[in-house]
């Protein structure tokens, strides 16, 4: 191993974890060529992010990262994500991954599927999430999850069916807050703007590459439960629709 190669490749770490981008043609450009065209850096910097347990993604010739699962040193702890999403507790933490998922899911169905929605509003946000929630505890639909899953999404229904569309409040302008459906993903897409994951002009949501890179390999890395019955939630509701 050159030392040259090793300061590199630290270099390069190193930026990614300040937040600083690394693309063919920002200001680090040198360092995104010498990970693209040194084997040796490319090896360093892939082997030392693993042993962070920290995730590296290229998407339009720019590097990303993202902590691993259950990174506490790098990543957020529970209690750390509610007080940056403004949210009281695990259960609407977990409401608020569920919208996450269906944002994701809105621009970007599977890993062979490159077609992104230009922008999303908070409506379609959460047409997007009633629907999913129909889809997975209707039994009519076939699905099958066990006991565990089937009480985690219905907690998750039911958080979400408590909240009224919009509160009195709303009827000025959306704003961020606990209390209705259109306040919640308020809420949940600052906090995707504050990571830097969308960008918000006159009330549309637009996906940055950050979150093009996350998403097109999340469907990669994390094939979970999560995605399997939401695919077969919407198959059923197709072929449900089809029939009517």
């Amino acid at each position: 191993m050159e030392s040259r190669n090793l300061d590199k490749a630290l270099d390069i770490v190193s930026t990614l974890l300040m937040g600083e981008e690394i693309s063919e043609h920002g200001s680090n450009a040198s360092l995104y060529q010498e990970y693209n065209n040194n084997g040796e850096v490319y090896d360093i910097v892939h082997m030392s992010l693993k042993k962070m347990n920290i995730n590296i993604y290229e998407y339009n010739n720019s590097l990303y990262v993202s902590a691993g699962e259950n990174n506490r040193a790098f990543g957020y702890s529970n209690e750390e994500l509610r007080k940056e999403m403004g949210i009281r507790n695990n259960k609407e933490l977990y409401l608020a991954y569920f919208v996450i998922y269906n944002i994701l899911t809105f621009f970007y169905q599977s890993s062979d599927s490159s077609a992104y929605a230009e922008f999303v509003r908070i409506e379609e946000v959460i047409a997007n999430v009633d629907a999913a929630i129909v889809g997975i505890i209707d039994k009519k639909l076939g699905i099958v999850i066990d006991e565990v899953e089937e009480n985690s999404f219905r907690q998750i229904a039911l958080s979400w069916d408590e909240l009224p569309a919009v509160s009195v409040e709303d009827a000025s302008g959306t704003r961020a807050a606990r209390n209705s459906k259109s306040g919640f993903v308020k809420l949940v897409m600052n906090f995707l703007v504050r990571q830097e994951l969308f960008a918000e002009a006159n009330d549309r949501y637009y996906p940055k590459d950050r979150f093009k890179a996350l998403a097109e390999n999340y469907f990669e890395d994390y094939k979970g439960r999560l995605i399997e019955v939401m695919r077969e939630s919407n198959r059923s509701m197709e072929v449900e629709n089809a029939a009517d």
